[in-house]
């Protein structure tokens, strides 16, 4: 299985890009930092992607639920920490 959940800040500004030409509309990425500063690249897409650009920034700490995929996190779920 592939599933891995982290918690971490957001260290870099969130990069928000459209797609053309894919089964994917939309692509987040941004940097978090974890508690043994561990620097992981997430990403997400479409309905997903939107959220992240419109409910976080840079800074927020938040909790993800996702794969690795490329060295990166390609996240499933995520909230923030409150």
């Amino acid at each position: 299985m592939n599933i891995c959940f982290l918690y971490g800040k957001i260290i870099s500004e969130i990069d928000f890009k459209f797609i053309i030409n894919s089964k994917n509309v939309s692509v987040v990425r941004f940097d978090i930092i974890l508690r043994n500063n561990s620097i992981i690249r997430v990403k997400a897409y479409n309905k997903l992607a939107d959220y992240c650009y419109k409910n976080f920034k840079k800074y927020d700490k938040i909790y993800i639920y996702g794969k690795i995929v490329n060295n990166e996190i390609r996240i499933k779920e995520i909230q923030k920490n409150i």
